[in-house]
């Protein structure tokens, strides 16, 4: 299977076949927005950035420990972000401020997370481009970490994400907080699949995401954010797609295409907005990530005989009337009718998935032309968190059909 990833060329070939019957690559075409030519435009930044990991050390949760956690060494940690202590009263139980992060609050395994998914998308995508052994085997050492050994494993539950101080120890919303295991997942099956880490690793990896993924759709904390109104029930799809994808889980892949079909759809009013997302302080930037999180999993479950691109409900909700809503203001953000978001209004938009794949997944190339020169990456904590498939590559081809 390795031979598969030997060459950008034979990517590029199965990624249009697959993806649209668009025209072959152009590279002196600026607007083509076919698999080959956004692959190659990536090229640069995704071997620079793999390059800079090749020698990283892993580290996770185990590395960080929250003094104000209640779980244990291996249990993933957060804080609420928008809660704050009350001034001139350090003991009082925390309040709401919607919108303002609280800078203080316990990040380090969010951080750890964010790393870890840049490193793995970028490695991955780096064995695709090169078939190079070598960025396999330091994503390895990184998989490992996070999911085999025991010392510094991450525990496949979330009892202790999302706490307020005074209120809870954690908290069902705080599943979102795992979002960025999704490129994890993602490249972690493209490496196993393409054989290029052995199989009791890989096996092992499986495992750890599967019992992640029941875990999510069984514990009562995972059921509240999955029958959930706003981002976070879809942002749990996303996640249980992904990880069930790499599990080999057909049931629960199911599972969350009936949920897009029924619940997430249904989010969106007659012009294709999510009013849930629309009423908070920061309708713009919300706007956008749940718009991404439904490409991830358009992109993830789609099949030729159920593409959830093109599917709509009785009403006409789906994913062309999301981006048929949000594309015009992603071109111009001046013409944005709604209330300006409360921060990190000049930050937005960035290169987001949902119109990057659209344009392939729609055969439609003025998806991928709002957002194809847009930032791939920031610097800043608040969009990371909110931009979580970063690495369109590992997105783009389709690995091999593996055998169950």
């Amino acid at each position: 299977m390795r031979a598969y990833f030997a060459t950008a060329a034979a990517l590029c070939l199965t990624a249009c076949s697959s993806a649209s019957n668009v025209k072959p690559p152009s590279f002196a075409d600026a607007q083509t927005c076919d698999a080959a030519t956004l692959i190659e435009a990536d090229r640069a930044r995704v071997l620079r950035k793999a390059s800079a990991y090749l020698n990283a050390e892993p580290r996770t949760v185990t590395a960080d420990r929250a003094r104000r956690s209640a779980g244990g060494p291996n249990d993933f940690y957060s804080e609420g972000d928008y809660w704050w202590p009350v001034p001139g009263d350090p003991d009082a139980p925390y309040q709401r401020r919607d919108g303002e992060s609280n800078p203080n609050n316990f990040v380090a395994h969010r951080l750890a997370m964010i790393r870890l998914s840049d490193i793995q998308g970028s490695l991955a995508s780096a064995f695709i481009l090169t078939g190079e052994p070598g960025y396999a085997e330091a994503a390895l050492d990184h998989l490992r970490a996070w999911f085999i050994t025991p010392e510094t494993r991450m525990t496949p539950a979330l009892l202790y994400a999302q706490a307020i101080q005074g209120h809870h120890t954690g908290r069902s919303i705080g599943l979102i907080d795992t979002l960025h295991l999704v490129e994890v997942a993602r490249a972690a099956k493209i490496l196993g699949e393409a054989g290029a880490i052995p199989e009791s690793d890989y096996t092992a990896i499986r495992n750890w995401f599967e019992n992640y993924a029941t875990w999510m759709n069984t514990h009562p904390y995972g059921i509240r954010e999955r029958d959930w109104h706003n981002n976070h029930a879809i942002a749990w799809g996303l996640q249980v797609a992904a990880f069930a994808d790499l599990a080999r889980d057909e049931a629960l892949q199911d599972q969350v295409r009936t949920l897009f079909k029924t619940q997430y759809l249904n989010q969106m009013n007659a012009e294709g907005g999510f009013p849930d997302e629309l009423s908070r302080t920061k309708p713009y930037g919300y706007s956008l990530f749940v718009l991404d999180l439904m490409g991830g999993i358009a992109q993830t479950l789609s099949s030729p005989d159920d593409n959830l691109w093109r599917f709509e409900t009785p009403d006409g909700h789906g994913m062309q009337q999301g981006l048929a809503f949000m594309g015009p203001y992603v071109g111009d953000k001046t013409r944005w009718p709604y209330d300006q978001d409360i921060a990190y209004w000049d930050e937005w938009p960035v290169r987001h998935p949902a119109f990057l794949l659209a344009g392939l997944a729609l055969g439609d190339c003025r998806h991928t032309a709002r957002v194809r020169n847009r930032a791939a990456d920031s610097d800043i904590y608040e969009v990371t968190r909110n931009f979580p498939l970063r690495h369109p590559i590992i997105w783009i081809i389709q690995p091999p059909t593996y055998s169950l």
